[in-house]
This record gives C-alpha cells, structure tokens and sequence, in this order.
C-alpha cells in the first residue's frame, strides 16, 4: 500500500503541540506537559490505526480526526476553551456524533461488502444512527467513571449535562446517518456526503459489490 504523507495542517498541529510541550517543560507546568504529550501521540494514532487494518483515510478525514482531538484535548483543556466558550463542548459533541453515526453507516456498508441493495436503505441508516448513538453513550459512561474514580469535573453539571450531550449526540447521529441514506439514494448531504464517497472509492477492496 502506497503510504500517503500528512496534510500539512497535521503537520502544523503537531509541530505546535511538540513547542508547547518544550514550553511546558522549561516553566514546569506539567499538566500543560502531560495533556500535550498525550494529544500529540494521539494525533499519529488514525493513520497507524487504518494502516493496522489495511484501511485507506481520505486526507480530509485523517485532517479531521487529528483537529478534534486538538481540539478536544488540547484546546479544550490546557487552552481552557470549555470554560471561556459555552459552545465548545456543544459543538464538539455535534460533530463527534455527526462523524460517528456517518462511521456507522461506512462500518455497516462495509459488512454487507458495498452492496447497496443488500437492504433497504433506511435500514442501514438507522443502524448506523444506533451506532453513532451508541459510542456518544459510552463516552458519557466514560466521563461520569472518570468523575466518580478520580474525582474529576467531566460532566460539569452532571445529569443535565450528560442529557445535554445525548441529545447534541442523537442529533449529530441523525444527520451522519441521514447523509448515508442519501448517498444510497445517489444524492448528497453537503459535504458529508462527498467524504463519505471518498472514502469508499479509496477503499474499494472492503466494498466490492
């Protein structure tokens, strides 16, 4: 498999968390150290993860999985951006959801090798609207044994929180899956759809009927 060097935005990403660290470790703020560390191991993580599983990511889905988790993880905790903007968990919420019910219906579209008429479309659509669902919900189990094991702050105002985000993930899954219903269909869901088409096309061999 021919390998594909990053975007340069990975690039950047990394070069900036890899001054930051160096930073943190010059004045001792070692939380910045650790969380920086942390996120920069993770940006590589996508692209050893497809290759581990002969997968091909189309650059725009390896930029945007690298950004979120810079986003996440970084921003959102050293750069204390969950406390300065209200809307940064919300919004990263939404798009998590978004690409996971659309990895839903990539996973799903894949165990019926490609074939668009294995079943009805809707059908895919809500399994993959489960599946986006599904790992929103376990994020938020992830983050409330987080608060009760080491006593951190994860859901913030707790139930109504952890509801705020099930239903900011249900709507994000919604869409992803929505937007593979319509590539089933032969339409498009803005640009969702374009990236779920590339994705297939560079990984033609786990969708071949």
């Amino acid at each position: 498999m021919q390998k594909i060097s990053s975007p340069i935005v990975i690039r950047i990403i990394q070069t900036i968390l890899t001054l930051e660290i160096l930073s943190g470790v010059a004045t001792q703020t070692w939380q910045a150290v650790f969380v920086g560390a942390a996120t920069l191991g993770l940006t590589f993580l996508p692209e050893r993860f497809a290759a581990f599983f002969g997968i091909r990511l189309p650059r725009s889905v390896l930029t945007s999985i690298v950004v979120f988790i810079f986003a996440t993880m970084f921003l959102g905790e050293v750069g204390d951006f969950y406390e300065k903007f209200w809307w940064w968990d919300v919004v990263l919420h939404f798009m998590s959801a978004l690409s996971f019910g659309a990895f839903g219906f990539l996973l799903i579209f894949m165990l019926f090798e490609g074939d668009r008429y294995a079943a009805p479309p809707w059908a895919l659509a809500t399994l993959a609207f489960c599946v986006g669902l599904s790992i929103g919900s376990l994020w938020e189990v992830f983050e409330f044994s987080m608060d009760q094991l080491f006593g951190m702050n994860m859901q913030k105002s707790g139930l109504v929180d952890t509801m705020k985000d099930l239903i900011v993930d249900a709507a994000g899954a919604a869409i992803g899956a929505f937007s593979g219903y319509l590539y089933l269909k032969g339409r498009q869901f803005g640009g969702l759809g374009k990236v779920l088409e590339q994705f297939v096309d560079a990984n033609k061999r786990w969708y071949g009927k």
